[in-house]
This record gives structure tokens, C-alpha cells and sequence, in this order.
């Protein structure tokens, strides 16, 4: 017997699959929501070749995403490499109820999506961009 409130259904498991083992240069990114009508996960958008900001403009500004992100990350010793990190969208004008599942379901969907780094952006488009995430992904 499960305890998780929310459900990834396998098809959602399979795309963030695919989406990890693409090889891919720049950067892309693919959004997951949660389906409140069925507690399960479902992939709502998948970004190719778009800027971080272009990406950010392109959220909802009043519903929570899990946001698995590919991004060109230039390492100060002139490595480049292209780290996943995990945005939690999490916008402060969601609906209460929305977010606590998506808060509650957080950590389930981070070890289902095998990422590390988790960037957490509550203010909207302003807060998600190349600065942040680069920050996030060279800090210790």
C-alpha cells in the first residue's frame, strides 16, 4: 500500500527518462504538473533551444510545475557541461490546496527524476533566470 498522495503514472517516469538521456547541446527543459482531479503527475510543456527567461515567461503564473532543466553550464576552469537541476515553480498567487500537494509530492518527484540541485522560485518570471540557475548549479 502506497502512502504517496500523489501518483507519477509511468508515462511521466518514461519522459523524464528520455529526457535525461538526450544528448542534447544549449539548453531545454520539460514541465511537470500534478492533475488534482486524479492526484497523479502529467508532462505539461517540453522547451527546446529557449533561453532559461524564455522558459520562465512561458510558466504559469498562478499554478505550481516541476520544471527538470538542461543548461549550459560554463565551469570557471573553461570546462562546459550540461547539469540537470530541478526548478520547483511554486509561484506565491497558487491556490493553497494545489500547493500543498505539489509541496507534499516534492521529494518523491526529485528522486523519481534522479536530480540533485533543486532551485526553488516563488516570485514568478522574475525569479528564474541564467543567473540563478548557474548559481545554483556552481555552488557547493
Amino acid at each position: 500500500m502506497s502512502t504517496r498522495t500523489v501518483d507519477i503514472p509511468q508515462e511521466v517516469i518514461a519522459a523524464l527518462k528520455k529526457f535525461r538521456f538526450t544528448n542534447r547541446k544549449g539548453t531545454a527543459a520539460i514541465s511537470v504538473k500534478i492533475v488534482k482531479s486524479s492526484l497523479s503527475m502529467a508532462v505539461d510543456e517540453e522547451f527546446e533551444d529557449q533561453s532559461i527567461e524564455e522558459i520562465a515567461e512561458e510558466l504559469p503564473e498562478n499554478h505550481p510545475r516541476y520544471v527538470l532543466l538542461s543548461h549550459e553550464l560554463k565551469h570557471k576552469d573553461g570546462r562546459i557541461s550540461y547539469p540537470l537541476i530541478l526548478i520547483n515553480w511554486a509561484p506565491s498567487g497558487a491556490p493553497m490546496e494545489l500547493m500543498t500537494l505539489h509541496a507534499s509530492s516534492l521529494n518523491y518527484f526529485q528522486q523519481v527524476a534522479e536530480v540533485a540541485k533543486v532551485l526553488e522560485v516563488r516570485d514568478g518570471a522574475e525569479g528564474l533566470d541564467t543567473k540563478a540557475v548557474d548559481d545554483k548549479l556552481l555552488a557547493n
